[in-house]
């Protein structure tokens, strides 16, 4: 079944997610660039939406799990954003039926181009659960024959500051499971929006439908660094045991593929193509403004 939409010179953009990380950052990046948006949301009265209708954006229940109420958000879009999370009860496995319900609703209301974030790397057989999830929802996106474009990002910068940095005795000390001088590569999601909006508007921007997004790249002393010269304090990098992440085998696995080199292979050139003010984590800090808790 095709929709009726309008002239693909002003085409209506679903967001996923649209008040959330990566879909709000994409919603906000469309709206500036003056798409038309219609952010797919649970709850259409919650401060975050009620923001976005604010900005000019059409707002529309939708459910990740109610294959139904997905098709009736799509009816009449013209470009898709969809991104999955395997934070619901039933993790990966629910992520990868949420993600391929969202494709199979976007093939039947014939939605033109699909940008779906995933990770870098899915492609490569990481053995990391969340990263595998990710690519059986690349995978279905692709047998359906629908026009996609992956963007892979990296580690977000945001993971960095969810529990710390920390400072002690004066000094401010970065702690992560991982070996001092493993380099990581990482992301704003800010940039992620960007990028996403980029391609959503004109997917030509990607060469060859997919792009590993990365903005900077770091050993954990360098991490210390660059947030001790922000902060205006000495720092520290900590290098912790796995065992800190209590069994938790996805991520247990995502940090021990993280030294196993080469990891992440980010496309920095291809992201500064995409979005020409990709940050660096000393500007994503300048940025959000991010300061150490008193």
């Amino acid at each position: 079944m095709s929709n009726t939409t309008k002239s693909t010179d002003d085409p209506v953009v679903a967001v996923v997610g649209a008040t959330g990380q990566q879909g709000g950052a994409a919603a906000a990046a469309l709206l500036d660039a003056g798409a038309s948006v219609r952010a797919l949301v649970r709850d259409p009265s919650g401060p975050a939406a009620q923001a976005l209708a604010g900005r000019g954006a059409e707002l529309v229940p939708a459910d990740l799990t109610d294959p139904g109420s997905l098709r009736a958000a799509l009816q009449g879009v013209d470009r898709l954003f969809a991104m999955t999370t395997f934070a619901g009860e039933r993790g990966v496995a629910g992520e990868v039926e949420q993600g391929r319900a969202l494709a199979d609703a976007a093939a039947a209301v014939g939605v033109q181009h699909v940008v779906y974030s995933s990770v870098g790397g899915a492609e490569r057989a990481t053995g990391v659960p969340h990263f595998e999830s990710k690519r059986r929802i690349e995978e279905h996106l692709e047998s359906l024959g629908l026009p996609v474009t992956f963007l892979r990002p990296v580690f977000f910068m945001e993971n960095l500051t969810g529990q710390g940095p920390t400072v002690e005795d004066g000094e401010l000390v970065v702690r992560l499971p991982l070996p001092a001088d493993v380099p990581v590569q990482m992301v704003a999601v800010r940039d992620i929006g960007a990028a996403a909006a980029a391609a959503l508007l004109d997917p030509s921007e990607v060469p060859g439908g997919a792009i590993e997004l990365a903005g900077d790249e770091l050993t954990g002393d360098q991490v210390a660094a660059v947030f001790g010269a922000h902060a205006g304090l000495p720092a520290r990098y900590e290098a912790l045991p796995l065992a800190v992440l209590g069994g938790d085998e996805d991520m247990t696995r995502m940090f021990t593929w993280f030294t196993q080199r080469p990891a992440y292979q980010g496309d920095f050139a291809g992201t500064r193509a995409l979005v020409p003010g990709v940050l660096d984590l000393g500007r994503w800090l300048a940025a959000t403004g991010w300061a150490p808790a008193a």
